[in-house]
């Protein structure tokens, strides 16, 4: 599941690393990888078209995603201090998941305020809104997600997997705060029960991991 990215990072970006993360493919169905050849090597057309309608369907792993769909409210807690010993920042705001493209993509909206310093330094109010669309890719065979808000013009793109151990999402994905500097990022969901789940964000900074943001969401009742 994606959530959205720290704001804060991209305002006090510093000098960061970029080692790589490794990832461990998802399981998913198996589904076959390449098509039939036609005489001549060229792809049989009615080949193609099978393995196109296989790729498209639904699975376990949409159906794990699904069941996250429904309205949240959350705390965050975030921090600017590279210190980790500081008193994170914290906030309020709430989350929609919807399915969408018949169980194929799941959308969430993200609605909220931060204390954010001002043009004269002095921490203020900000409203935020953030979006994220998620889904499995059965190509890749990894779940996929891409994020927007009103803080940035940029779109983050991430990819990553599911432990069903732990019940526990974990995706990977690059953010340039500011131009030529690149920061690798893990993010990681776990699923308490049906009505809580935890999402922790980490940074790459100067080739150690940090953890800069968490979030804990709380199911809200009908």
């Amino acid at each position: 599941m994606k959530t959205f990215m720290p704001l804060i990072t991209i305002l006090f970006a510093t000098l960061i690393a970029t080692p790589s993360f490794a990832q461990s493919p998802a399981a998913s169905p198996a589904i076959a990888t390449s098509p039939m050849a036609a005489p001549g090597g060229q792809p049989n057309p009615q080949e193609m078209m099978k393995q196109m309608m296989e790729m498209s369907k639904l699975n376990e792993n949409h159906k794990l995603l699904s069941s996250l769909d429904g309205n949240w409210n959350y705390t965050i807690k975030f921090w600017m201090n590279p210190d980790p010993n500081a008193k994170p920042q914290e906030s309020k705001g709430t989350a929609v998941r919807k399915s969408m493209m018949g169980g194929r993509y799941f959308v969430m909206d993200v609605s909220g305020k931060m204390q954010m310093p001002g043009e004269d330094g002095k921490m203020k109010d900000v409203q935020f809104k953030g979006m994220g669309v998620e889904g499995y890719d059965n190509v890749k065979k990894k779940f996929v997600g891409s994020w927007i808000d009103n803080m940035g013009t940029g779109i983050q793109f991430s990819e990553g997997t599911y432990d069903p151990a732990t019940k526990t999402f974990t995706y990977t994905s690059e953010m340039e705060a500011v131009p030529g500097m690149k920061t690798q990022v893990r993010e990681v969901l776990k699923i308490a029960d049906n009505n809580h789940m935890m999402f922790e964000w980490y940074e790459n900074q100067g080739g150690q991991e940090k953890k800069t943001m968490e979030i804990n969401y709380t199911r809200a009742k009908k």
